[in-house]
C-alpha cells in the first residue's frame, strides 16, 4: 500500500485551518479542502480521507499535495488549467448587438448571436448582463419640434413644482374607446386556495370615454364619463370643474393639443370664465400631463 506524505501543522495553520472548515461564507470548494489538510494531519491516508468526505482518492491526494508545495494560499484559489484560456471579445458582441440586425429577425436572440459570435449562449448572457443590453425589449419616443418647446416646458414643469399662490392645478385629459363590457355571468369571490374568477365571456355595451382632471394639490381627481369627447364635451368637463371648486381660487389646467381643446367655443367659454387659465403641451409632448404618464 503506498503511503501519503506526512503533513505536520503548526497552531496557526491548525487554527486557520479549524475556521475554513466551518465556515459558511467561504466557496465550498475552499471549505473541503481545509477539512481533508486536517484530516491528513491527523494521520490518515488519501483512501480513508475519501471515505470520509465522500469524494475521489485523487482529490484527496491533489489537495494533499498542493499544500505541502504551497501551504494555505495553496487552498485557497484553483490552480491554472493547462491550455490556452478561451478568450471572449465582448466588445465585438455588444458592437454586433448594438449595430445590426440579424436575417429573418427583428432583434438578436442569445442563440442567433452565438453561432455568429462563436461563443456559448451563456456568455452571451453574460456579456449582455454586464453591459446592461436588452435587446428583446423596444420603447418608443418622438422628439417635439414645437418651436417653443422649451417655454412650454418651463411653465408646466414650473406649475407642478411652484403653483401659483391660492391656485388649483389641474392636468387633464381623456381616454376614449374605453369598451364597457360586462361579465355574462358574476364572478365567483376570493377563497383560501383559489384566486378570483370571471366568466371568459362578457356582453358589450358599446364604447364610453373617460375625462379626468388631477388635483396636483391634493391627487384627488374630477373623472366623469362620456359617450364622446368632442368640444361640447370638454366644455361640460371644464364646467364641472368649475362647480366642484371653491369659486375665489384661480385654475390653471395643464393640456394637450388636441383640437377639442383648442376650439374656438372652447376659447370663448374660457374668456367668460377668467379664473380658468390654460397651459397648451408643447407639441408631441403630451407626456408633460400627468394623465398622459399612464393614469389613466
Amino acid at each position: 500500500m503506498r503511503i501519503a506524505p506526512a503533513i505536520t501543522l503548526d497552531p496557526q495553520q491548525r487554527t486557520q485551518l479549524q475556521g475554513w472548515s466551518r465556515a459558511r461564507s467561504l466557496p465550498q470548494r475552499q471549505v473541503e479542502r481545509a477539512q481533508i489538510i486536517l484530516l491528513a494531519a491527523a494521520g490518515k491516508q488519501d483512501i480513508e480521507i475519501a471515505g470520509v468526505l465522500k469524494i475521489s482518492r485523487h482529490k484527496a491526494a491533489r489537495c494533499r499535495r498542493r499544500f505541502l508545495q504551497s501551504g494555505l494560499a495553496g487552498l485557497e484559489k484553483d490552480a491554472p488549467r493547462p491550455g490556452r484560456p478561451r478568450r471572449i471579445d465582448a466588445q465585438a458582441i455588444v458592437r454586433t448587438t448594438t449595430q445590426q440586425i440579424p436575417p429573418h429577425a427583428t432583434h438578436w436572440s442569445t442563440r442567433g448571436l452565438a453561432q455568429v459570435a462563436g461563443v456559448s449562449e451563456a456568455s452571451v448572457r453574460r456579456v449582455w448582463k454586464a453591459y446592461g443590453l436588452k435587446p428583446h425589449r423596444v420603447e418608443t419616443f418622438k422628439l417635439s419640434r414645437d418651436p417653443q418647446f422649451v417655454e412650454k416646458l418651463e411653465d408646466i414643469v414650473g406649475l407642478y413644482l411652484n403653483p401659483p399662490q391660492h391656485a388649483l392645478v389641474f392636468s387633464a385629459d381623456e381616454k376614449s374607446q374605453i369598451q364597457a363590457l360586462e361579465r355574462s355571468q358574476p364572478g365567483l369571490p376570493l377563497k383560501k386556495g383559489r384566486a378570483q374568477s370571471l366568466t371568459h365571456d362578457y356582453k358589450r355595451h358599446g364604447t364610453t370615454t373617460l375625462f379626468a382632471a388631477l388635483n396636483t394639490l391634493d391627487g384627488t381627481v374630477v373623472s366623469p364619463c362620456r359617450s364622446r369627447h368632442t368640444h361640447q364635451d370638454w366644455i361640460a368637463f371644464l364646467r364641472q370643474i368649475d362647480r366642484q371648486t371653491t369659486t375665489e381660487r384661480p385654475i390653471h389646467i395643464i393640456a394637450d393639443n388636441y383640437a377639442a381643446h383648442k376650439h374656438p367655443k372652447v376659447q370663448q367659454w374660457l374668456r367668460c370664465h377668467p379664473r380658468f387659465h390654460m397651459h397648451y403641451t408643447p407639441t408631441s409632448a403630451s407626456w408633460l400631463t400627468a394623465s398622459g404618464q399612464h393614469s389613466l
